[in-house]
């Protein structure tokens, strides 16, 4: 095994070459979680590796329920199935918040107060009301909490972390806060901490190998320790093999070509593709890249980051221009505008 075999396994493990799941849920729940902090990139995330999907049909699977945003893993936003929250939040939030306790104390965001923001924001959210950022943050001020723009992140963030509310409807073209247990109608079977380590590994390693534990302590949230005993809970089920000093785990059925098609995809601002891995060498090794590569939208050719890209909105269409880390081949052009209008039905369809 090479890193140009490591970089063609992880596009069909991930789903972006040649799935064969047909709706969002499913690409969720194959993921594990999917980091969806820029909500609008984070749905052609999901788009992308659901070719015919639209901007519509993501959005409407979030405003229904069928996947969910909120914080888990690590501090920032996740797309999760309404099945996985209980547990993930369980097993993952308490390190989050853990990590959160200098911050909090620097913005003033005492336990009193966060249980006191907690309390409001579920009164808030009673009886099926999905309300905005600014709706909550009414009613917080209303009650006489005191708050910034960081603290008040930090204060719906907990409520997140808290399994108080997640993600509600769409509201006015903005996203909305709802009550968790009116979006999960019953709290699924609480796992065991062993159990919900041996499961997220287990989503982990088949949807994103071929991946080190260290990419896996990265991506999930848990420590080093925590992280290898998960993936010996689960090893059986995986085969490994060594590039240098590095173990690499993956699943059995992944299965690459002896000449893989080539292939150009659009992948948006922390994409799973790169974001997911602590090493992210395999897929940047053959270019000059800025350190912030993987905060910006890429062109992945034939598994390679060979450039960056963005979104422009023109009148009654959408343009993705491009910017190439050095000039591409005559193919690798054509390609790159068949993905590029690829991107553009999704949003426009």
């Amino acid at each position: 095994m090479n890193l140009n075999y490591i970089v063609q396994a992880r596009l069909i493990s991930q789903q972006i070459a040649g799935t064969k799941l047909k709706t969002a849920k499913e690409i969720i729940g194959w993921m594990g979680a999917m980091q969806a902090q820029d909500y609008n990139m984070a749905k052609w995330a999901v788009g992308v590796r659901l070719p015919g999907s639209t901007d519509k049909m993501i959005e409407d699977a979030l405003s229904n329920g069928e996947i969910l945003r909120t914080h888990v893993l690590r501090p920032t936003w996740h797309f999760v199935l309404p099945e996985d929250i209980h547990w993930m939040l369980q097993l993952t939030a308490p390190r989050i918040k853990a990590s959160m306790k200098s911050r909090h104390k620097a913005l003033g965001l005492s336990a009193k107060v966060i249980a006191k923001s907690n309390s409001i924001i579920r009164k808030a959210t009673e009886g099926g009301k999905h309300l905005t950022r600014d709706e909550l943050t009414n009613e917080l001020k209303n009650a006489k909490i005191k708050m910034d723009m960081y603290s008040r992140i930090h204060l719906l963030l907990m409520a997140e972390l808290d399994g108080i509310v997640c993600s509600g409807c769409i509201k006015d073209k903005k996203q909305t806060y709802a009550l968790l247990q009116d979006r999960v109608a019953a709290k699924n079977k609480i796992l065991s901490r062993e159990e919900a380590m041996a499961k997220l590994a287990q989503r982990y390693f088949t949807s994103h190998g071929p991946a080190t534990v260290q990419d896996f302590a990265w991506w999930s949230g848990l420590t080093v320790a925590d992280a290898k005993h998960a993936l010996e809970m689960t090893a059986p089920g995986f085969i490994s093999e060594k590039i240098n000093s590095q173990t690499y785990w993956f699943d059995k059925s992944v299965s690459i070509p002896g000449n893989p098609a080539p292939s150009v995809y659009l992948l948006p601002a922390y994409d799973e593709y790169l974001i997911s891995y602590s090493d992210r060498n395999a897929a940047l090794h053959k270019m000059n890249v800025p350190e912030n590569v993987i905060f910006k939208p890429v062109i992945v050719v034939n598994g390679q980051v060979t450039g960056l890209w963005k979104r422009m909105l023109k009148k009654d269409k959408v343009i993705a221009e491009t910017q190439f880390f050095k000039p591409p081949a005559k193919a690798a052009k054509s390609r790159v505008a068949k993905a590029a209008e690829s991107f553009g039905n999704f949003f426009m369809s």
